[in-house]
C-alpha cells in the first residue's frame, strides 16, 4: 500500500509540473512494481535506507544473487527495476515506458542526450524526493 501511494504521489507531482508525456506517466506508476516479487518488510526498508547512507558501497556487492536469506532485501533494492520493466514489458508496455522502468535508479548522462534520458531524469528528479 505505502507503494502503490509513492508511486501515485509520483504521478501526481508529475501531472502538476505539467509533464503529459503517456510513457512518462505510466513508467511513473509502475517504476517499482518489481519490488512486488519480494514485497518488503518495514525494517527492510529501513535497513536499506541505513546501509545506502552508512555503506553505500556495500549495496551493490550485497544486491548481487538470490533474494534470499539477509541479503534479501538488498538484492530486492538492486534488481526491482530489471524485474519491474520484465514486468511492464510483459503486461503490455511501450518500450519506451519499459526502459524508464529498467533504468529509473540509473544515472542518466549529463546533458540528457535523447528523448529517453530527459524523462528519466523527470521522473527521477520526483522519485528521489519521495
Amino acid at each position: 500500500a505505502s507503494q502503490q501511494a509513492h508511486c501515485l504521489r509520483i504521478l501526481e507531482m508529475l501531472k502538476a509540473s505539467g509533464a503529459e508525456h503517456p510513457d512518462l506517466l505510466a513508467a511513473a506508476l509502475l517504476h517499482d512494481i518489481g519490488k512486488n516479487r519480494y514485497p518488503l518488510r518495514v525494517w527492510e526498508r529501513v535497513l536499506i535506507v541505513l546501509v545506502q547512507a552508512l555503506l553505500p558501497g556495500r549495496m551493490q556487492a550485497w544486491g548481487q544473487g538470490e533474494a534470499a536469506g539477509w541479503r534479501r532485501a538488498f538484492v530486492v533494492a538492486a534488481r526491482h527495476p530489471a524485474w519491474g520493466a520484465e514486468m511492464a514489458r510483459a503486461a503490455g508496455s511501450t518500450p519506451l515506458t519499459t526502459a524508464l522502468i529498467r533504468r529509473h535508479q540509473e544515472i542518466p548522462p549529463q546533458p540528457p542526450l535523447t528523448l529517453e534520458d530527459q524523462l528519466l531524469l523527470q521522473l527521477q528528479q520526483y522519485d528521489d524526493r519521495n
